[in-house]
């Protein structure tokens, strides 16, 4: 019974003295640095990147890069504004022009004055406020499969009008400009081009010789146009981009050296679209989304994108590749309508368009 009552005692003295120890602090061998912030970076379908180029900034910033891409850009902006409660991601790109001042009236977005706009021509900055920051420009016009007209012995066309004639009935693919921003701005061409007066007497006859509606790039270029489709589409003509033929070399199977489309540039019927980046208000990670904004606008970020989106880089000076200034083009005479009157009209241009050709 002794020697019990002296093993207890001596139990007890052993747990009071291992309490009364210090407890042990990390080092700087054994603490652990805090994983990365995921970062949520919302755009249009087409948003694309060098995995090199995105590990950069994960790797600068200590950042997970996690991407959301909500469609074509008209129907991205609506559902970031259909959420803005509740928002989606932090920062936003794939706002154009077009679209511009719709989402600043819908009040989305927090202004952002990055460094980066000093290397920025004023005539890309339409945002005084710097709401939304220019990241790129592209033209949209018509590609042609070259190889398909010369086969059918058909000569391409030369001016919009020609889209009407029945050499090229069911043979052209266009997106919808309530939902995609090309599909806008080449709505938007041709009111600058023919008139508002005139311009849904032209949509009337094109609809008539059997033009294709689709609600966005991706399914018009990838689908339908038989280049971009690789052979399987019905249609050999697409509302795209002048930057759109160096994707063909890039992206051919057949080690092709050369593109086979070709750009249909109408004078006054190619339209200059710049897309927009901005960071979401209520974002969980304001700070970081502004450090994309500015990567964004960086030296690597801009190189990278010819070759990646097929756009034209903002920030001036900006190399591009050999490929791009070999088969892209900078039209000479772009359409010209007035961004004041693009946001008076737009929605009352839209339903119109809507009720002449899909109604």
């Amino acid at each position: 019974m002794q020697k019990y009552r002296w093993g207890i005692v001596l139990f007890c003295w052993v747990l009071l003295a291992a309490a009364c120890q210090p407890i042990a602090q990390p080092t700087a061998s054994n603490r652990q640095a805090p994983g990365p912030i995921t970062l949520v970076v919302a755009s249009h379908d087409s948003f694309n990147a060098s995995d090199t180029v995105l590990a950069q900034f994960e790797k600068e910033n200590n950042v997970k890069l996690q991407f959301l891409k909500l469609g074509d850009a008209g129907e991205a902006l609506n559902k970031l504004v259909l959420s803005k409660d509740a928002p989606l991601a932090d920062v936003f790109y794939g706002v154009d022009n077009t679209f511009l001042s719709r989402a600043l009236a819908a009040n989305i977005f927090e202004p952002y004055e990055s460094p980066a706009l000093a290397q920025i021509p004023d005539d890309l900055k339409l945002d005084p406020k710097h709401t939304l920051l220019p990241v790129d420009v592209g033209y949209i016009n018509i590609n042609a499969d070259k190889k398909w007209f010369a086969d059918k012995n058909i000569p391409l066309p030369q001016k919009l009008e020609d889209l009407t004639q029945p050499a090229y009935k069911n043979l052209l693919v266009v997106e919808n400009p309530a939902t995609s921003s090309p599909g806008l701005a080449f709505l938007l061409a041709t009111i600058s081009y023919f008139g508002e007066a005139k311009y849904l007497d032209f949509w009337k006859e094109l609809s008539a010789n059997g033009v294709l509606v689709t609600n966005g790039w991706e399914e018009a270029y990838n689908t339908h146009f038989t280049v971009g489709s690789g052979g399987s589409g019905d249609r050999p003509l697409v509302v795209s981009y002048t930057s759109s033929p160096p994707a063909d070399v890039i992206y051919a199977k057949d080690g092709r050296k050369e593109p086979a489309s070709v750009n249909f540039n109408p004078p006054d019927g190619v339209f200059r679209q710049i897309e927009f980046v901005g960071v979401l208000k209520g974002a969980k990670q304001p700070a970081l989304a502004q450090k994309w904004v500015d990567f964004m606008l960086s030296n690597t970020f801009q190189a990278d994108m010819p070759l990646q989106m097929y756009v034209y880089p903002a920030v001036t000076g900006t190399a591009l590749p050999a490929l791009f200034t070999q088969f892209a083009e900078v039209p000479t005479k772009p359409a010209q309508i007035d961004p004041a009157a693009v946001n008076t009209n737009r929605e009352k241009w839209i339903e119109a368009w809507t009720n002449t050709v899909l109604r």
